[in-house]
């Protein structure tokens, strides 16, 4: 059975964010996501969204979805942005609770660092995606300098050249680059571009510089240094190339159990037409993870 990275309760936002010397990092990331995403669209989902951190960047979307594993940090979401555009879906993203072809750009960034099942996770994705749609996708790169030069220096047993994952702690994965397109192929995505990404993540230089200044410094490097392949951070745009239509706009949920399409939406839950489970609405959000059973 595939495990799921769960962020239930932590201080994700305070504790890896906020005042924490990451403002590099983040504004590295805004630059990057500038750079790739569609200038507009439909609907987008942001899957792993966790408290919004990047909501903002999504303001030419009819409707954005964010979409976490965990209700606490959706809650948090939901307190800073409101329900004016936004909606809120706490699901497991290897069995997503929403119809095939129904959503223009799936974002995930610092995500795919936990995906025990890139494959599994790559086909589900595919499949929500309308035809020629886009995934903006981040992931960490097993092949980046530092983990080169440790390798060589015989600070770091495992070999960064080679194509398989490594899980460096539990659920924390670095992925190699060839590994990653080839997985991306064979799930139907056509690559279009690619961008290194937070290749000054150092303490020093994050001390003597100002993040503003190297972030500048960083987006002026994301395409020339996307070649090379050496930041610890790889961000890319993919087309899924497949047949079909897109679902109407009123169509979006179905039951992540028994795949059964419309959900019948009450006040305080959506109930499956084929296997009459229940799942819950609480507090402006869908809750995907555990059914009410009737």
């Amino acid at each position: 059975m595939v495990e799921i990275c769960d962020y239930e309760g932590s201080r994700y936002r305070t504790e890896f964010w906020e005042g924490q010397g990451r403002e590099y990092e983040d504004r590295a990331e805004r630059i990057a996501l500038r750079k790739l995403l569609p200038p507009r669209g439909r609907r987008l989902i942001e899957i792993g969204a966790g408290y919004g951190r990047l909501a903002d960047l999504y303001q030419s979307y009819e409707e954005v979805l964010l979409l976490d594993y965990a209700l606490s940090q959706l809650r948090q979401a939901r307190e800073r942005l409101g329900d004016d555009r936004f909606r809120y879906i706490a699901a497991d993203l290897y069995n997503m609770p929403l119809v095939d072809c129904c959503l223009d750009t799936v974002v995930l960034v610092r995500v795919m660092h936990h995906v025990q099942d890139p494959p599994t996770a790559l086909n589900e994705i595919a499949r929500i995606l309308t035809p020629q749609g886009a995934l903006v996708l981040e992931y960490a790169n097993k092949r980046n300098l530092k983990a080169i030069l440790r390798y060589l220096l015989r600070r770091q047993g495992w070999n960064p050249f080679t194509l398989q994952p490594v899980e460096f702690v539990p659920l924390n994965y670095d992925f190699h680059p060839a590994y990653m397109e080839a997985r991306l192929q064979e799930a139907g995505f056509d690559l279009e571009e690619q961008l290194a990404v937070s290749s000054f993540r150092l303490p020093l230089l994050k001390r003597l510089i100002p993040a503003s200044a190297l972030a500048r410094v960083d987006g002026l490097l994301q395409r020339p240094g996307a070649g090379l392949k050496l930041a610890p951070s790889l961000f890319l745009k993919a087309r899924i190339d497949k047949r079909g239509s897109e679902t109407p706009m009123e169509s979006l949920f179905r039951c992540p159990l028994c795949g059964a399409t419309p959900l019948k939406t009450l006040p305080a839950a959506l109930v499956c037409v084929g296997c009459g489970r229940r799942w819950p609405i609480e507090g402006g959000i869908y809750n995907f993870k555990e059914p009410i059973i009737p």
